[in-house]
């Protein structure tokens, strides 16, 4: 027996796909399919959580552009081309410091990402039934099971 998937709600071996108290036998699925899903209020909280990270992220880069803007503009004004260079070279220096602090931001960015924006649904047929076997927002583990499925299957049309 070849495991393919495992997790503590689903496992696909070659003889048969275990999923949410269901027990397929592969030698009966006819037919695997995936479909979206309705979509739940925590992946919709997901994506509104993204945007406003994307959009915190966002905020500082261009206020200094607006600051940078304002401070060229005041020092074209005044003659005063020392003063805004080492104000601009300590923004600079500045900025570069707080960078390896996006590391942690851009990592919550990079997950949500993974976790995908929709529902996922996994679907098989067999003995004239369609089952769902699994339903998730987890994009990343549904590849995973989805295609497990799928290679579980082609080894056992192989078989036939």
């Amino acid at each position: 027996m070849t495991l393919y998937y495992r997790d503590d709600a689903v496992q696909v071996t070659s003889e048969a796909i275990h999923a949410g108290g269901q027990v397929i036998a592969l030698a009966d699925v006819t037919y695997v399919w995936h479909a979206r899903g309705a979509t739940t209020l925590a992946v919709r909280g997901r994506v509104l959580g993204r945007g406003v990270l994307v959009l915190l992220l966002s905020l500082p880069p261009l206020v200094a552009l607006v600051c940078v803007l304002s401070l060229a503009w005041a020092a074209q004004d005044r003659g005063e081309w020392q003063l805004a260079l080492i104000i601009l070279a300590a923004f600079v220096v500045g900025g570069l410091a707080l960078t390896p602090f996006l590391e942690v931001p851009l990592g919550w960015l990079d997950r949500s990402y993974e976790r995908g924006n929709r529902v996922h649904e996994l679907w098989v047929q067999h003995h004239g039934r369609e089952s769902m076997l699994v339903r998730t927002p987890d994009a990343l583990r549904f590849g995973q099971i989805y295609r497990a499925v799928q290679r579980a299957v082609e080894q056992q049309g192989d078989r036939r």
